[in-house]
């Protein structure tokens, strides 16, 4: 930004006025930065304790790692389970969860020796960390926890919500439903009264298993002989369909054969009514089937880790999806990268009907199988037992040969993202729109919307843990309008709107929140319930100028809009003027007109978004801050800059606007006493000092040294004469250039010195 300089003939206060604004300048300009992460930004962002952002923690003393959440039937009751404890909490009401009861489930004191002995932490890792908790029916839950290395689970009873005492005698073994170790990943969901589970099944955490247990049907797994499962798998979700069961994890692809491991995301499939074979495959599945899943885009690297996956179902006639969240093994730019990716049941049921892959043991490589189709066809949920044929064949081509290839939603770098909860919104024009809430391994909650005909967009991040720590969960609760998330301290009550924040119209519509609305007869913006006929919202396009408008107006940007409130500030003699601008979005674009003029340059700054003033003459009038966000103008804040001595007459087409006095942060740079609402900028000011009186230091040195080198030049050669007739000549060619090649070193120096003082300079 260039300064024109002020005219001579001013007073004294004014000239030392402009020359502290400008060595202020010289510190308050910001260094540049570069871009943030590619993919969509978030609209707004709040911490935890944000006054603009209403949440609720729940916390429970002696009690940490809250890692698995339930949902009752009715939605009233939020079950949690914890580490050595399992909770009921009433979440009918806003605000902090209560405590319905807990139940405690330690370890027992035996097996938390036999941890320690096996050189596990009795501090961190030699505990009951409950990783199963699901609905068995009306009255009982089922829990499985990692009891200190020796997994456990046990029916829990139910009384009006409350969660009666476990019996020790009612406690079972948990191998094959809930990991040894409290790191490993896991999953269960209860179908039809069997839970089917995937976790690892050894104390080293080198088994992986698929497993059914409980309900009528006889208890099935996969084969360990068969390697199935690579032996680092890793399983994230759990989600039925009408005769299957979908695993997803993620384990190191054995059909590729490259210089480093690759890893991979599967789907598994199992059918619910397997019963297992009866010569071969004996309590085992012989419905077993896995694929690839791919989410990348186009020409990219993919997304080959997946972290969470769930199952929106889709109204009629539309196919269920599954949204899943990925990161990328590689690292693009320094930095990691997360992708929500859609996946049709439709695509999935397709690509385990089509063709099998099949190991070649002479050459150790996987190729497509071309032989004859065996009938039923292994890996069908045909009834009753297969034959020994087809069970042959399904020990050896369990994989699929095509991909299932799902849609990348949204794709961010620079976060990673942990845990994810989905649900729909439907606008006010009746359209429906995916609403995705994703819990971040920094322990950040983003809120992203999927319209039907764009692409995604954040609408808000909520910083919710101040130590970073990742989200261990997530739990929509679609009743109380709410998502749950889980951490290591306690549970955070986050309502899945906010929008009681957006003042205006514009900044309503603007948001995009499908879950918002913006109410002309009370002129607030709210929870939208129903189609009300009156109320404004564009999810379309955000164009406040449309929806925003009394009348029928076309969908385009227009000027300008008037203010709806103009705040008076006075100016102060001898002081640096703040106008603050308030960064309603980070979407927008932000910059200060003067009225019809243009602002002086001589005397003012933008610094941090604010108007920085030097009052002279010609400064006063109307300031006001003007956003441009998605093609729409609008003023964000309106300042009315005025003198005590010198007053500016109104204009005209003000004359209706509200008006309010404010006192602004101000700095003072000559004598008399500061304003109650002042900020100090001495310390800044006494830096530029410093650093001013280091460089004019500087400089007088250097050029105090170059006539003292003249003078030393001269004496040596008036002197010449007086050496010893041996030091006229040189003794060689190389003696004789030494003092010039040392003469170009120093000069190289002080070039060097030079250069390093400009840069702190400028």
């Amino acid at each position: 930004m260039t300064m024109a300089l002020p005219s001579l003939g001013q007073d004294p206060w004014s000239l030392l006025s402009v020359f502290f604004f400008q060595l202020f300048l010289l510190l308050s300009l910001p260094p540049a930065s570069g871009t943030g992460g590619q993919g969509p930004v978030p609209r707004v962002k709040y911490h935890a304790g944000d006054g603009h952002r209403a949440l609720s923690f729940f916390q429970q003393k002696g009690l940490r790692d809250f890692d698995t959440l339930l949902l009752s039937g009715d939605g009233n009751t939020l079950y949690v389970g914890a580490r050595e404890a399992i909770l009921a909490l009433n979440i009918e009401n806003p605000g902090i969860p209560r405590l319905r009861n807990m139940i405690p489930w330690p370890a027992s004191e035996k097996k938390k020796n036999e941890c320690a002995f096996k050189k596990k932490s009795n501090e961190t890792q030699c505990f009951n960390f409950i990783r199963v908790l699901v609905s068995y029916n009306a009255t009982h839950l089922y829990a499985c926890g990692t009891f200190a290395f020796s997994p456990a689970c046990t029916f829990i009873e139910l009384q009006d919500s409350f969660l009666l005492p476990i019996l020790k005698d009612k406690v079972t073994d948990g191998k094959g439903q809930s990991p040894f170790d409290p790191a490993h990943k896991h999953t269960a969901v209860l179908v039809d009264g069997m839970l089917y589970s995937g976790t690892m099944n050894n104390f080293l955490g080198s088994e992986p298993i698929l497993m059914r247990t409980l309900g009528s049907q006889p208890v099935l797994k996969t084969d360990i002989f068969l390697r199935w499962l690579h032996p680092d798998a890793s399983f994230v979700a759990a989600i039925p369909s009408t005769q299957v069961v979908y695993f997803f994890f993620e384990e190191t692809a054995s059909e590729f054969d490259f210089f480093e491991e690759l890893y991979t995301s599967r789907v598994a499939q199992v059918c619910k009514n397997d019963v297992g074979g009866e010569k071969l495959l004996q309590k085992k599945w012989t419905t077993f089937l896995k694929a690839q899943l791919l989410c990348a885009q186009p020409g990219q690297l993919p997304f080959n880790i997946i972290r969470h996956a769930v199952l929106l179902p889709a109204d009629s006639p539309s196919v269920p999806r599954i949204y899943a969240v990925f990161t990328s093994q590689w690292q693009v730019g320094g930095t990691r990268s997360s992708a929500v990716c859609a996946f049709s049941l439709t695509d999935i049921e397709r690509v385990f009907k089509g063709k099998y892959k099949e190991l070649n043991k002479e050459t150790s490589r996987w190729t497509t199988y071309r032989g004859s189709e065996v009938n039923p066809r292994p890996g069908s949920c045909s009834m009753g037992p297969s034959s020994d044929k087809a069970l042959t064949f399904m020990k050896d081509h369990f994989l699929m040969d095509e991909h299932v290839v799902g849609a990348p939603l949204l794709v961010k770098s620079g976060v990673e993202y942990t845990q994810l909860a989905v649900e729909t919104a439907q606008g006010l024009d009746g359209s429906s729109h995916v609403v995705l809430y994703l819990g971040t391994s920094t322990g950040s909650l983003h809120k992203a919307v999927v319209p039907q005909n764009s692409s995604a967009y954040l609408v808000e991040e909520i910083q919710l843990s101040p130590n970073s720590e990742p989200v261990q969960n997530l739990q929509l609760a679609p009743t109380q309008g709410a998502v749950f998330a889980g951490f290591s301290e306690g549970i955070w009550r986050v309502p899945r709107a906010n929008c009681s924040v957006y003042k205006s119209c514009v900044d309503c519509v603007l948001a995009r929140d499908p879950h918002c609305a913006w109410d002309p007869e009370s002129r607030l913006c709210s929870l939208l319930s129903g189609s009300p006929l009156t109320w404004k919202q564009d999810m379309e396009r955000g164009n406040p100028e449309w929806a925003c408008a009394r009348g029928p107006m076309a969908r385009s940007p227009r000027r300008q809009s008037s203010p709806q409130l103009i705040k008076e500030v006075l100016t102060v003699p001898n002081s640096i003027l703040e106008l603050p601008c308030p960064q309603l979005s980070a979407l927008a674009s932000y910059h200060w007109s003067h009225g019809k003029a243009k602002i002086p340059e001589a005397s003012s700054t933008v610094y941090n978004g604010s108007l920085l003033l030097l009052p002279q003459d010609g400064v006063g009038g109307l300031y006001q801050c003007v956003a441009t966000e998605n093609g729409y103008s609008y003023p964000v804040v309106s300042y009315w800059v005025d003198s005590q001595d010198q007053p500016l007459a109104l204009d005209p087409e003000l004359a209706g606007v509200p008006r309010e006095r404010v006192q602004v942060p101000l700095t003072r740079v000559g004598g008399g006493a500061s304003m109650a609402a002042q900020r100090s900028y001495w310390p800044h000011f006494l830096i530029v000092t410093v650093l001013l009186a280091i460089v004019l230091l500087g400089v007088l040195t250097l050029l105090l040294a170059s006539p003292l080198g003249v003078l030393r030049a001269r004496g040596k050669v008036q002197g010449c004469g007086m050496l010893p007739p041996r030091e006229k000549a040189p003794l060689s060619r190389e003696q004789h250039l030494q003092p010039s090649k040392d003469h170009r070193t120093s000069a190289s120096d002080v070039d060097a010195d030079n250069n390093h003082l400009g840069a702190e300079v400028a």
